[in-house]
């Protein structure tokens, strides 16, 4: 094994097993993946949406981190209710999550106003599998690196805050509440509670051009905050250009094409900003959305967020 793959690896298994830091996976086109993070977002389309996107991060590196996450959402009839579903399949290392979680929220609606404010709970489970028979490593006894992680589950909740109208939004919440053990019995391997802050809106320039602000911020015990702030130039509303800048960290680009009024592509990377990136050739997402219409009066468009 080369030594920057065991430094790699030798990180994330601390990280896992001794220290508290981030777990969640990170996304450059975080606007787009709300529904993973807040489940008050569910519903606040006014149709059902499905978004996908998969994100390979340091390229070249073996043992990278891999992340796909798969969301839908819906309001229903009574359309104050939203419903939604969202799965993430992450992997770094030997670690291999599989996270799956049904979102509600209530919306209330502000009189003679566009303004909502919409309340969320999130309900599912963390499917965990840590290989780490598979590490090379110079002390073959070491205790945390005996035993494999196979199939462990992990119930949990979460809960989240979302205020939104047709030229801005901002949300708060905890997508997982409950800090739970990775293999059962350690008492500092644990998932940790991430706080996640969101915010932006939509800023006319002329009649050709838009400018989209944003900025997720995520907090937990242990590690360092991570900030990310992006702002995207909107053509015509359907051509869009962005950049990103996650504090201390990377920097990224997007662009997104809006094909149809209901059908989305996107694509994105991002370069890190310390070390590491000097052992790999970058981060890159691919994301598919697609609104789905059932009423008459179609879909309410353009689409900011």
């Amino acid at each position: 094994m080369k030594m920057k793959q065991y430094i790699f690896f030798a990180s994330m298994v601390f990280t896992l097993f001794g220290l508290n830091a981030q777990q969640d996976p990170h996304f450059t086109q975080y606007f787009d993946n709300t529904l993973f993070v807040n489940p008050a977002y569910a519903g606040s389309k006014g149709v059902m949406n499905i978004t996908g996107i998969h994100r390979e991060q340091w390229v070249g590196f073996d043992g990278r981190p891999r992340s796909s996450t798969f969301s839908i959402h819906s309001p229903l009839n009574y359309e104050s209710v939203g419903v939604g579903f969202t799965m993430v399949n992450d992997e770094a290392g030997p670690v291999k999550q599989t996270m799956m979680y049904g979102d509600f929220s209530y919306t209330l609606r502000f009189k003679d106003s566009d303004h909502k404010l919409a309340f969320g709970l999130k309900a599912g489970m963390n499917i965990i599998n840590v290989g780490t028979s598979t590490l090379q490593t110079t002390d073959p006894n070491d205790p945390k690196l005996l035993t494999n992680v196979t199939n462990r589950v992990n119930p949990n909740f979460g809960l989240g805050v979302y205020y939104h109208s047709s030229k801005l939004f901002a949300g708060f919440s905890i997508p997982k509440f409950v800090q739970r053990s990775y293999d059962g019995l350690s008492s500092t391997s644990l998932e940790k509670r991430h706080y996640y802050f969101i915010f932006g809106g939509v800023v006319p320039v002329n009649a050709q051009w838009k400018i989209r602000p944003s900025a997720q911020i995520k907090m937990t015990a242990g590690a360092p905050m991570s900030f990310d702030i992006s702002s995207a130039g909107i053509y015509q509303d359907k051509l869009w250009f962005g950049l990103m800048y996650r504090i201390a960290s990377a920097f990224g680009v997007f662009a997104q094409y809006q094909i149809t009024p209901q059908f989305k592509l996107g694509v994105a990377s991002d370069f890190g900003t310390q070390q590491i990136r000097n052992y790999n050739y970058g981060t890159f997402e691919m994301l598919a959305s697609y609104d789905f219409v059932f009423k008459k009066q179609g879909i309410r468009s353009p689409r900011y967020f």
